[in-house]
């Protein structure tokens, strides 16, 4: 017999030796377990039939008196311009943002009902009429209010 099969043998023997030595515990376990429970299990409780109950009365109330249909006031529709307000401020930002002179420059804008408010403070005069200029170009200006102060 060759060492590799007696080594086998030995490996084998040892694991079933430990498979049922584990299987002896466990059951040794699951029977405190189940006497535990047995001994925390409330006494059995007798149940006592109960008369039948009578079903419950319903009761219809007469309909009330018949009213006058609510009067439905719709308030002013949303304005029209909110999203063209959101456009015309996207391409203004857009047009200030892609200039390599207009983005330095911090000016900022706000679009209401077509009508732009610039802000902001550039060095000369020219430059600020080069910025309202390029606002007025803008599809969707109705106006401009060029608050931008030079200095």
């Amino acid at each position: 017999m060759s060492v590799a099969s007696l080594a086998a043998i030995v490996i084998g023997v040892v694991a079933l030796s430990a498979i049922a030595i584990l299987f002896v515990l466990n059951q040794n376990r699951q029977d405190t377990v189940n006497d535990n429970t047995a001994q925390q299990q409330p006494p059995q409780t007798t149940i006592v039939k109960q008369p039948a109950q009578q079903p419950p009365i319903v009761v219809q109330q007469p309909a009330p008196a018949t009213q006058p249909a609510p009067v439905i006031i719709n308030g002013p529709p949303a304005p029209a311009n909110v999203s063209d307000d959101a456009a015309v401020q996207t391409a203004i930002d857009k047009k200030l943002n892609d200039d390599p002179i207009f983005s330095k420059l911090g000016i900022t804008s706000t679009v209401l009902d077509g009508k732009v408010t610039l802000m902001g403070t550039v060095k000369t005069e020219a430059l600020k009429s080069q910025v309202e200029r390029a606002v007025r170009n803008v599809k969707g200006v109705k106006g401009v209010d060029n608050q931008i102060s030079v200095g």
